[in-house]
């Protein structure tokens, strides 16, 4: 199949490249190398760097002659959405809107999104969230990432163009970036092995259901063969706490520095466990496909 990966510099996009190069396919990436690292480029894949916004990318979708789609480019921290919520829309609705048109224009067979799961069901009214959770997202990031999951809806129902829409959990794992991205392992295990003090954000009691890259890959494996449309959580169906995480990892690298906890940012998910329940009994599921919770 010939391919197309937005975001294929990232963490997550290089990953999925090397996957999907791996099973014989021919595989060109867009990013405009804003996060993502060039010498994650797989170098058998066509690289181009692009914003997804420019109108260039109609160009290469019809040199291309793609089959399918793999949207991971984003504006993807929480905090800089807070922060400017104009560029976040930019970036995660009208990017996504340009990737959109030139699919339907140049007879594109599946479109797979990668979504985001707490974000876009913000501060939970029912745990374990499936697909059926009310989408009631607390950042701009989230409303952009169930935005493009409505357009995606639209897109179907108008013009007929399949789609899986992918909602991660936290995600974690090799080529992380600790700058650019928002994941607190890559944070961590960067500034503890540097003799670094590194900050949880908040009490650190709130929970996250941490995946590891390897399972996210293979998600998007499953929907480039899914013959139906549809929403799935990814995820581990597990909550860990912040603070565990931290202490896990100062263990794991020799690190004498001690947990700080600062004030919390706008826009993070407060969730905490429940008392009563056993760890992993309160997380984020991985459920059924929900075409119509969009």
């Amino acid at each position: 199949m010939n391919l197309l990966v937005t975001g294929g510099a990232g963490f997550i996009g290089s990953n999925l490249a090397d996957a999907l190069i791996d099973d014989g396919n021919n595989v060109t990436i867009i990013d405009d190398l804003s996060t993502g690292r060039k010498e994650n480029i797989p170098g058998k894949a066509e690289f181009h760097k692009l914003d997804i916004s420019s109108p260039v990318v109609d160009k290469i979708f019809e040199r291309g002659k793609f089959d399918q789609v793999f949207h991971l480019a984003a504006q993807m921290d929480v905090r800089k959405s807070v922060q400017n919520p104009i560029f976040d829309a930019g970036v995660n609705i009208l990017g996504g809107i340009n990737l959109l048109q030139a699919s339907v224009k140049h007879g594109l067979k599946k479109f797979v999104f990668s979504s985001t799961g707490g974000a876009v069901y913000g501060e939970q009214e029912y745990f374990p969230a499936d697909e059926n959770h009310p989408l009631n997202p607390i950042s701009p990031y989230g409303v952009s990432k169930m935005t493009l999951e409505k357009y995606l809806y639209y897109y179907w129902s108008e013009f007929k163009l399949p789609y899986v829409s992918l909602r991660y959990a936290n995600v974690y794992g090799p080529r992380q970036n600790e700058k650019g991205e928002a994941g607190v392992v890559a944070i961590f295990c960067s500034r503890l092995l540097k003799g670094e003090q590194a900050v949880v954000n908040g009490d650190g009691l709130q929970t996250r259901d941490f995946v590891y890259v390897d399972d996210v890959v293979k998600s998007n494996l499953l929907a480039k063969g899914y013959d139906k449309n549809g929403c799935f959580n990814v995820g581990t169906s597990k909550e860990t706490d912040v603070n565990t995480v931290y202490d896990k990892i100062r263990k794991a690298t020799g690190s004498s520095q001690q947990r700080v906890n600062g004030p919390a940012l706008a826009g993070e998910q407060n969730r905490q466990p429940d008392p009563r329940a056993r760890d992993g009994d309160h997380s984020p599921s991985c459920a059924r496909p929900n075409p119509h919770a969009m």
